[in-house]
Protein backbone atom coordinates (compact mmCIF):
# COMPACT_ATOMS: atom_id res chain seq x y z
CA UNK A 1 0.00 0.00 0.00
CA UNK A 2 2.72 2.63 0.89
CA UNK A 3 4.43 1.48 -2.42
CA UNK A 4 1.50 2.17 -4.11
CA UNK A 5 1.15 5.89 -2.43
CA UNK A 6 4.25 6.82 -3.23
CA UNK A 7 4.31 5.74 -7.03
CA UNK A 8 0.91 7.70 -7.24
CA UNK A 9 2.78 10.91 -5.56
CA UNK A 10 5.53 10.65 -8.15
CA UNK A 11 2.88 10.42 -11.44
CA UNK A 12 1.18 13.60 -9.14
CA UNK A 13 4.17 15.54 -9.48
CA UNK A 14 5.36 14.80 -12.75
CA UNK A 15 2.02 15.52 -14.09
CA UNK A 16 2.29 18.83 -11.82
CA UNK A 17 5.69 19.72 -13.45
CA UNK A 18 5.03 18.79 -16.66
CA UNK A 19 1.45 21.28 -16.75
CA UNK A 20 3.42 23.86 -15.33
CA UNK A 21 5.79 23.63 -18.09
CA UNK A 22 3.72 23.84 -20.55
CA UNK A 23 1.49 26.40 -19.56
CA UNK A 24 2.85 30.03 -20.12
CA UNK A 25 2.17 33.85 -20.69
CA UNK A 26 2.85 36.28 -23.72
CA UNK A 27 2.45 39.65 -22.24
CA UNK A 28 0.87 42.45 -24.35
CA UNK A 29 3.07 43.74 -26.96
CA UNK A 30 4.41 41.07 -27.64
CA UNK A 31 4.42 38.01 -29.50
CA UNK A 32 5.50 33.83 -28.89
CA UNK A 33 7.56 31.83 -30.99
CA UNK A 34 7.95 28.43 -30.35
CA UNK A 35 11.37 25.69 -30.61
CA UNK A 36 10.95 21.88 -30.49
CA UNK A 37 14.26 20.27 -30.70
CA UNK A 38 15.96 23.40 -31.30
CA UNK A 39 13.41 24.10 -34.77
CA UNK A 40 11.53 27.47 -35.09
CA UNK A 41 8.11 25.93 -34.63
CA UNK A 42 5.63 28.18 -37.69
CA UNK A 43 3.31 28.46 -35.09
CA UNK A 44 3.02 32.17 -33.32
CA UNK A 45 0.49 32.99 -30.19
CA UNK A 46 -0.13 36.43 -29.51
CA UNK A 47 -0.50 37.87 -25.59
CA UNK A 48 -2.16 35.37 -23.10
CA UNK A 49 -1.98 31.99 -21.40
CA UNK A 50 -0.61 29.18 -24.23
CA UNK A 51 -0.11 25.32 -23.63
CA UNK A 52 2.85 23.52 -25.18
CA UNK A 53 4.42 20.23 -25.07
CA UNK A 54 6.11 19.89 -21.63
CA UNK A 55 9.83 19.30 -21.66
CA UNK A 56 10.14 18.98 -25.35
CA UNK A 57 8.78 22.26 -26.72
CA UNK A 58 10.13 26.17 -25.45
CA UNK A 59 8.75 30.01 -26.17
CA UNK A 60 10.52 33.03 -26.46
CA UNK A 61 8.74 36.20 -26.05
CA UNK A 62 9.45 38.68 -28.94
CA UNK A 63 8.35 42.15 -28.52
CA UNK A 64 6.79 44.16 -31.15
CA UNK A 65 6.05 47.70 -29.87
CA UNK A 66 8.20 50.45 -29.79
CA UNK A 67 11.76 49.98 -28.07
CA UNK A 68 14.83 51.60 -27.67
CA UNK A 69 18.02 49.72 -28.49
CA UNK A 70 20.84 51.58 -26.92
CA UNK A 71 24.43 51.06 -28.48
CA UNK A 72 27.34 51.96 -26.41
CA UNK A 73 30.83 52.70 -26.99
CA UNK A 74 31.10 53.06 -30.28
CA UNK A 75 34.68 53.91 -31.80
CA UNK A 76 34.99 55.90 -35.29
CA UNK A 77 38.20 56.70 -37.54
CA UNK A 78 37.91 59.99 -39.50
CA UNK A 79 39.38 60.89 -43.06
CA UNK A 80 42.12 62.56 -41.01
CA UNK A 81 43.43 59.49 -38.70
CA UNK A 82 41.97 60.65 -35.64
CA UNK A 83 39.76 58.00 -33.61
CA UNK A 84 36.67 59.31 -31.77
CA UNK A 85 34.05 57.60 -29.66
CA UNK A 86 30.63 58.04 -29.35
CA UNK A 87 29.09 57.12 -25.97
CA UNK A 88 25.61 56.17 -26.75
CA UNK A 89 23.29 55.95 -29.59
CA UNK A 90 20.01 55.01 -29.47
CA UNK A 91 17.94 53.81 -31.70
CA UNK A 92 14.02 53.58 -31.67
CA UNK A 93 12.51 50.96 -33.69
CA UNK A 94 9.36 48.41 -33.74
CA UNK A 95 8.69 44.96 -35.17
CA UNK A 96 5.40 44.55 -37.29
CA UNK A 97 3.86 41.21 -35.71
CA UNK A 98 3.31 39.41 -39.32
CA UNK A 99 6.73 39.93 -39.72
CA UNK A 100 7.88 38.26 -36.22
CA UNK A 101 8.34 35.18 -37.55
CA UNK A 102 10.32 35.48 -40.92
CA UNK A 103 12.74 38.19 -38.99
CA UNK A 104 13.34 35.45 -36.20
CA UNK A 105 13.74 32.56 -38.62
CA UNK A 106 16.38 34.81 -40.49
CA UNK A 107 18.16 36.49 -37.67
CA UNK A 108 17.18 34.48 -34.63
CA UNK A 109 15.02 36.12 -31.57
CA UNK A 110 17.73 38.98 -30.95
CA UNK A 111 17.50 39.99 -34.15
CA UNK A 112 18.45 43.26 -33.13
CA UNK A 113 22.03 42.70 -32.26
CA UNK A 114 22.51 41.72 -35.77
CA UNK A 115 20.29 44.16 -37.29
CA UNK A 116 20.88 47.35 -35.48
CA UNK A 117 23.56 46.96 -33.19
CA UNK A 118 26.23 45.67 -35.68
CA UNK A 119 24.78 47.82 -38.35
CA UNK A 120 24.93 50.83 -36.56
CA UNK A 121 28.88 50.21 -36.22
CA UNK A 122 28.93 49.88 -40.11
CA UNK A 123 27.35 52.95 -41.07
CA UNK A 124 28.79 55.17 -38.22
CA UNK A 125 32.50 54.12 -39.34
CA UNK A 126 31.04 54.53 -43.25
CA UNK A 127 30.27 58.20 -42.46
CA UNK A 128 33.21 59.06 -40.45
CA UNK A 129 36.10 57.50 -43.20
CA UNK A 130 34.85 60.04 -45.41
CA UNK A 131 34.93 63.18 -42.99
CA UNK A 132 36.88 65.57 -41.47
CA UNK A 133 37.20 65.61 -37.47
CA UNK A 134 35.98 68.83 -38.30
CA UNK A 135 32.89 68.03 -40.25
CA UNK A 136 31.93 64.95 -37.28
CA UNK A 137 32.37 67.17 -34.41
CA UNK A 138 31.02 70.11 -35.47
CA UNK A 139 29.86 70.71 -39.01
CA UNK A 140 27.93 67.72 -40.16
CA UNK A 141 27.21 66.39 -36.34
CA UNK A 142 23.35 67.54 -36.82
CA UNK A 143 23.40 65.40 -40.05
CA UNK A 144 24.36 62.08 -38.36
CA UNK A 145 21.21 60.59 -36.97
CA UNK A 146 19.03 61.40 -39.63
CA UNK A 147 21.70 60.08 -41.79
CA UNK A 148 21.93 56.71 -39.62
CA UNK A 149 18.54 56.46 -39.94
CA UNK A 150 17.65 56.60 -43.32
CA UNK A 151 20.62 54.27 -44.30
CA UNK A 152 19.29 51.76 -41.38
CA UNK A 153 15.98 51.60 -42.80
CA UNK A 154 17.26 51.53 -46.22
CA UNK A 155 18.67 47.97 -45.64
CA UNK A 156 16.59 46.85 -43.01
CA UNK A 157 13.86 47.24 -46.12
CA UNK A 158 15.51 44.94 -47.95
CA UNK A 159 16.84 42.39 -45.36
CA UNK A 160 14.12 42.23 -42.57
CA UNK A 161 11.06 43.55 -43.89
CA UNK A 162 8.80 44.64 -41.08
CA UNK A 163 10.71 45.71 -38.72
CA UNK A 164 10.50 50.38 -38.76
CA UNK A 165 13.30 52.32 -37.50
CA UNK A 166 11.21 55.53 -36.11
CA UNK A 167 14.12 57.47 -35.00
CA UNK A 168 18.02 58.07 -33.90
CA UNK A 169 19.70 59.85 -31.04
CA UNK A 170 23.26 60.50 -31.49
CA UNK A 171 25.30 62.03 -28.65
CA UNK A 172 28.64 64.15 -28.86
CA UNK A 173 31.41 61.76 -29.40
CA UNK A 174 34.82 62.03 -27.59
CA UNK A 175 37.81 63.52 -29.03
CA UNK A 176 41.29 63.91 -27.60
CA UNK A 177 41.68 66.06 -24.91
CA UNK A 178 44.31 68.40 -26.56
CA UNK A 179 42.06 68.54 -29.73
CA UNK A 180 39.23 69.26 -27.29
CA UNK A 181 40.97 71.97 -25.82
CA UNK A 182 41.90 73.47 -29.24
CA UNK A 183 38.68 73.09 -30.29
CA UNK A 184 37.02 74.94 -27.07
CA UNK A 185 39.47 78.02 -27.77
CA UNK A 186 38.31 77.97 -31.17
CA UNK A 187 34.91 78.07 -29.48
CA UNK A 188 35.50 80.76 -27.59
CA UNK A 189 37.59 82.88 -29.60
CA UNK A 190 34.33 82.26 -32.04
CA UNK A 191 32.11 83.14 -29.28
CA UNK A 192 33.89 86.66 -29.13
CA UNK A 193 33.79 87.03 -32.66
CA UNK A 194 29.75 86.13 -32.36
CA UNK A 195 29.93 89.20 -29.69
CA UNK A 196 31.86 91.37 -31.43
CA UNK A 197 29.50 91.01 -34.37
CA UNK A 198 26.18 91.59 -32.45
CA UNK A 199 27.55 94.43 -30.82
CA UNK A 200 27.87 95.94 -34.06
CA UNK A 201 24.74 95.04 -35.35
CA UNK A 202 23.44 96.41 -32.32
CA UNK A 203 25.39 100.04 -33.02
CA UNK A 204 24.59 99.92 -36.70
CA UNK A 205 20.92 99.36 -35.53
CA UNK A 206 20.97 102.23 -33.23
CA UNK A 207 22.54 104.29 -35.96
CA UNK A 208 20.10 103.11 -38.58
CA UNK A 209 17.14 104.28 -35.65
CA UNK A 210 19.00 107.66 -34.63
CA UNK A 211 18.84 108.42 -38.92
CA UNK A 212 15.71 106.91 -39.41
CA UNK A 213 14.41 109.00 -36.82
CA UNK A 214 16.38 112.27 -37.82
CA UNK A 215 14.72 111.58 -41.23
CA UNK A 216 11.47 111.96 -39.75
CA UNK A 217 12.30 115.14 -37.86
CA UNK A 218 13.21 116.01 -41.28
CA UNK A 219 10.22 115.21 -43.34
CA UNK A 220 8.10 116.66 -40.15
CA UNK A 221 9.55 119.98 -40.43
CA UNK A 222 9.67 119.69 -44.06
CA UNK A 223 5.68 118.93 -44.71
CA UNK A 224 5.20 121.77 -42.03
CA UNK A 225 7.11 124.10 -44.18
CA UNK A 226 5.37 122.86 -46.73
CA UNK A 227 2.20 123.37 -45.39
CA UNK A 228 2.68 126.56 -43.85
CA UNK A 229 3.72 128.18 -47.41
CA UNK A 230 0.67 126.66 -49.10
CA UNK A 231 -0.98 128.68 -46.52
CA UNK A 232 0.72 131.89 -46.74
CA UNK A 233 0.14 130.96 -50.89
CA UNK A 234 -3.52 130.49 -50.25
CA UNK A 235 -3.91 133.79 -47.75
CA UNK A 236 -2.18 135.81 -50.72
CA UNK A 237 -3.99 133.93 -52.96
CA UNK A 238 -7.29 135.12 -51.38
CA UNK A 239 -5.38 138.58 -50.77
CA UNK A 240 -5.15 138.50 -54.86
CA UNK A 241 -8.84 137.64 -55.40
CA UNK A 242 -10.48 139.84 -52.72
CA UNK A 243 -8.11 142.73 -54.06
CA UNK A 244 -9.40 141.78 -57.77
CA UNK A 245 -12.90 141.68 -56.84
CA UNK A 246 -12.71 145.52 -54.82
CA UNK A 247 -10.63 146.74 -58.14
CA UNK A 248 -12.89 145.75 -60.47
CA UNK A 249 -15.99 146.82 -58.20
CA UNK A 250 -14.18 150.32 -58.14
CA UNK A 251 -13.80 150.32 -61.56
CA UNK A 252 -17.23 149.24 -62.33
CA UNK A 253 -18.07 152.57 -60.03
CA UNK A 254 -15.71 154.60 -61.97
CA UNK A 255 -16.97 153.30 -64.91
CA UNK A 256 -20.77 154.41 -63.97
CA UNK A 257 -19.51 157.24 -62.41
CA UNK A 258 -17.91 158.38 -65.71
CA UNK A 259 -20.72 157.32 -67.62
CA UNK A 260 -22.62 159.18 -65.73
CA UNK A 261 -21.03 162.41 -65.78
CA UNK A 262 -20.41 161.83 -69.93
CA UNK A 263 -23.93 161.26 -69.99
CA UNK A 264 -24.44 164.53 -67.83
CA UNK A 265 -22.35 166.39 -69.80
CA UNK A 266 -23.45 165.14 -73.34
CA UNK A 267 -27.11 165.72 -72.20
CA UNK A 268 -25.95 169.48 -70.91
CA UNK A 269 -24.22 169.91 -74.36
CA UNK A 270 -27.13 168.87 -76.09
CA UNK A 271 -29.28 170.89 -73.96
CA UNK A 272 -27.02 173.93 -74.57
CA UNK A 273 -27.10 173.20 -78.23
CA UNK A 274 -30.39 173.36 -78.34
CA UNK A 275 -30.70 176.96 -76.50
CA UNK A 276 -27.99 178.73 -79.13
CA UNK A 277 -30.89 180.48 -80.76
CA UNK A 278 -30.56 184.33 -81.61
CA UNK A 279 -33.11 185.07 -79.14
CA UNK A 280 -31.26 183.39 -76.52
CA UNK A 281 -27.74 184.68 -77.20
CA UNK A 282 -29.14 188.57 -77.30
CA UNK A 283 -30.72 187.45 -74.26
CA UNK A 284 -27.47 185.94 -72.08
CA UNK A 285 -25.38 189.28 -73.82
CA UNK A 286 -28.07 191.72 -72.51
CA UNK A 287 -27.34 189.65 -69.16
CA UNK A 288 -24.01 189.59 -69.27
CA UNK A 289 -23.83 193.40 -69.53
CA UNK A 290 -26.22 194.18 -67.24
CA UNK A 291 -24.00 192.68 -64.61
CA UNK A 292 -20.68 193.79 -65.56
CA UNK A 293 -20.55 197.02 -66.59
CA UNK A 294 -21.91 200.33 -65.58
CA UNK A 295 -23.51 203.36 -67.95
CA UNK A 296 -22.75 206.78 -67.93
CA UNK A 297 -24.98 209.43 -69.75
CA UNK A 298 -26.02 213.17 -69.18
CA UNK A 299 -28.05 215.50 -71.18
CA UNK A 300 -25.21 216.63 -73.29
CA UNK A 301 -24.39 212.93 -74.80
CA UNK A 302 -27.00 212.69 -77.06
CA UNK A 303 -25.26 209.36 -78.03
CA UNK A 304 -23.23 206.57 -76.36
CA UNK A 305 -22.02 203.60 -77.45
CA UNK A 306 -21.04 200.43 -74.98
CA UNK A 307 -18.46 198.17 -76.12
CA UNK A 308 -19.05 194.66 -75.83
CA UNK A 309 -15.62 193.25 -75.59
CA UNK A 310 -15.36 190.43 -77.53
CA UNK A 311 -18.65 190.51 -79.66
CA UNK A 312 -17.29 193.53 -81.31
CA UNK A 313 -20.96 195.32 -81.50
CA UNK A 314 -22.69 198.27 -80.00
CA UNK A 315 -26.03 199.76 -78.85
CA UNK A 316 -27.45 202.62 -78.45
CA UNK A 317 -27.51 204.70 -75.72
CA UNK A 318 -30.99 205.38 -75.19
CA UNK A 319 -31.41 201.45 -75.26
CA UNK A 320 -28.71 200.87 -73.17
CA UNK A 321 -29.78 202.97 -70.75
CA UNK A 322 -33.32 201.16 -70.41
CA UNK A 323 -31.16 198.40 -69.99
CA UNK A 324 -29.53 199.87 -67.07
CA UNK A 325 -32.65 201.36 -65.57
CA UNK A 326 -34.30 197.98 -65.44
CA UNK A 327 -31.12 196.20 -63.82
CA UNK A 328 -29.98 198.84 -61.50
CA UNK A 329 -33.50 199.37 -60.12
CA UNK A 330 -33.62 203.21 -61.62
CA UNK A 331 -30.90 205.03 -60.18
CA UNK A 332 -29.34 207.31 -61.93
CA UNK A 333 -25.94 208.55 -62.26
CA UNK A 334 -24.42 211.84 -64.20
CA UNK A 335 -20.95 211.88 -65.71
CA UNK A 336 -19.54 214.44 -68.36
CA UNK A 337 -17.83 213.38 -71.46
CA UNK A 338 -14.55 214.70 -72.70
CA UNK A 339 -15.78 216.60 -75.96
CA UNK A 340 -12.23 215.36 -78.08
CA UNK A 341 -12.43 211.93 -76.98
CA UNK A 342 -15.20 209.71 -78.96
CA UNK A 343 -18.05 208.44 -77.38
CA UNK A 344 -16.11 204.59 -77.42
CA UNK A 345 -13.46 205.57 -75.81
CA UNK A 346 -15.23 208.20 -72.74
CA UNK A 347 -17.33 204.89 -72.01
CA UNK A 348 -14.43 202.66 -71.61
CA UNK A 349 -12.65 205.52 -69.36
CA UNK A 350 -15.35 205.71 -66.97
CA UNK A 351 -16.50 201.94 -66.93
CA UNK A 352 -16.22 199.92 -63.70
CA UNK A 353 -13.67 197.49 -64.05
CA UNK A 354 -15.12 194.56 -63.33
CA UNK A 355 -14.52 191.87 -59.97
CA UNK A 356 -12.14 189.11 -60.81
Amino acid sequence: MAQWGAIFSIIAALGGAALLSSVHKIDEGHTGVYYRGGALLTTTSGPGFHLMLPFITSYKSVQTTLQTDEVKNVPCGTSGGVMIYFDRIEVVNFLIPSAVYDIVRNFTADYDKALIFNKVHHELNQFCSVHSLQEVYIGLFDQIDENLKLTLQEDLTSMAPGLIIQAVRVTKPNIPESIRRNYELMESEKTKLLISQQTQKVVEKEAETERIKAVIEAEKVAQVAEIKFEQKVMEKETERKISGIEDGAFLARQRAKADAEFYTAQRTAEANKLKLTPEYLQLMKYKAIAANSKIYFGNDIPHMFVDTGAAGTSIKASTAVDMVGVAGGGGEESCTFPRNLTESQNINRYRKPEKM
